[in-house]
């Protein structure tokens, strides 16, 4: 039972980046509804006082300083990621881009290392095959499997649906 409520657990945690996105993004919309339903009040106020030009300049100074700013924003990100990679070889920037799968690898090579070894020594001292098996893959064994397997399966299958 644990190990079904881990595998699901971890599953959901693959996608809690989406779902976090999904309720910004739900946020952000409320936030232009009410942007554009104030918009909509001044050029009803302007037009009626005849400033439509004016307000049009308005408008494209204020696209204006918008692109500026996420142009510096993302100018700002490039820089510091940059200034991470400075004086790093390649083989450095990618070790560091891999940690996570690396530490995936290594710890599954280990868990099929020690089945291994567990299996032969049960098998050459004589231990019912059946026994064996029980007490090589237990309960808490496939629970860190399965939770391994279905963080990284969550985070691929919510990543596909940007």
């Amino acid at each position: 039972m644990i190990t079904l409520l881990t595998t699901l657990i971890s599953f959901l945690a693959g996608g809690l980046p989406k779902i976090l996105e999904f309720f910004q993004d739900r946020q952000d919309k409320m936030h232009e509804l009410d942007i554009i339903k104030m918009q909509t009040e001044r050029e009803l106020a302007l037009a009626a006082q005849g400033f439509i030009a004016q307000q049009r300049i308005e408008e494209i100074r204020t696209d204006q300083v918008s692109i500026q700013a996420q142009s510096d924003t993302i100018q700002a990100a490039l820089k510091h990621d940059a200034k991470l990679a400075d004086g790093a070889s390649q083989w450095v920037t990618d070790l560091r881009s891999s940690v996570r799968p690396i530490v995936t690898y290594i710890f599954v090579i280990q868990l099929v290392c020690i089945n291994i070894a567990a299996m032969w020594w049960a098998i050459n001292t004589g231990v019912d095959f059946a026994l064996a098996l029980n007490l090589v893959f237990s309960e808490d064994e496939m629970t860190i499997v399965s939770s391994i397997v279905a963080f990284w399966f969550g985070t691929q299958a919510f990543a596909k649906k940007r």
